[in-house]
């Protein structure tokens, strides 16, 4: 196929996936799904589940190399889950369930609660709810991944809220995903954190978010990580956001809400 051919189905595939799933309050999640890798022997196994804010820029594949890097002599297999779902509808879903219960899983890490974009209205909890208490009966630790907030509205806290109400209902973290983002527009306003559509990750974002959720795993420094250069970002953005989330977890400790959950050995 000619070049051109090639760059126009390359644009419909990224269009596709972002088009997957919107914001947590934006409407059913897409049924199109990702087989995820087969078992592996690794020391560290790590599931992630959730919608096109998992999917867009890889975050499983961004934080899978983090922890790596933080656990150095360790293996490591970053798997996920297939679909681009809710919480609530992954909590039925038979595919995501089977998966779960397959392997042993150290840290399991969910996204997708649907929550009012407006704030004006409520969505149930139960199926998030229902996955983190199936994490606990399989001795995972689960990591609820609040969304960031939308481009230039204030939502962190509503956000965040909702997750923590869900991890006193059934023992989980949180990722401070959400207070990373609002740090770094003030440190670094001139990196830009947000795909075009203001909802999405763009590559630093994503990388971001990723540094917030490999700490809540390991509870590895970010700004002792060293440059990743298999991350699309360059090496002055990955230096300068890994700052801003050593900052941003220094204020708001990744495991406020689980700390009775047991440490990654080194």
């Amino acid at each position: 196929m000619n070049g051109v051919a090639a760059a126009a189905i390359r644009w419909t595939c990224a269009m596709l996936i972002l088009a997957c799933a919107a914001c947590g309050g934006g409407g059913a999640g897409s049924a199109a799904s990702q087989p995820a890798p087969g078992a592996s022997d690794a020391d560290i196994n790590l599931l992630f589940m959730g919608n096109s804010h998992t999917l867009v820029n890889d975050v499983p594949g961004m934080v899978g190399e983090m922890v790596r890097a933080a656990r150095p002599a360790r293996t490591v297999a970053a798997v996920t889950a297939p679909g681009s779902l809710f919480l609530g509808e992954r909590a039925d879903d038979a595919p995501t369930l089977d998966l779960m219960r397959s392997r042993h899983w150290d840290f399991i890490v969910l996204q997708a609660q649907e929550y009012s974009s407006s704030g004006q209205f409520t969505y149930p909890t139960d199926g998030a709810e229902a996955l983190v208490r199936m994490a606990n009966d399989l001795h995972a630790v689960p990591i609820l991944f609040p969304e960031w907030p939308r481009l230039g509205i204030d939502e962190s806290q509503r956000i965040y809220a909702l997750h923590v109400s869900i991890a006193q209902k059934q023992a989980a973290c949180v990722a401070p995903i959400p207070q990373a983002f609002d740090l770094a527009k003030v440190r670094t306003p001139d990196i830009v954190l947000h795909a075009a559509d203001g909802n999405h990750s763009s590559p630093a974002g994503a990388f971001l978010a990723s540094l917030v959720i490999a700490n809540t795993i390991t509870l590895f420094p970010p700004d002792r990580l060293a440059y990743l250069p298999s991350i699309p970002v360059d090496a002055a953005t990955q230096e300068r956001l890994r700052t801003v989330a050593a900052e941003s977890l220094g204020a708001n400790a990744s495991r406020l809400t689980c700390p009775a959950a047991p440490l990654l050995p080194a």
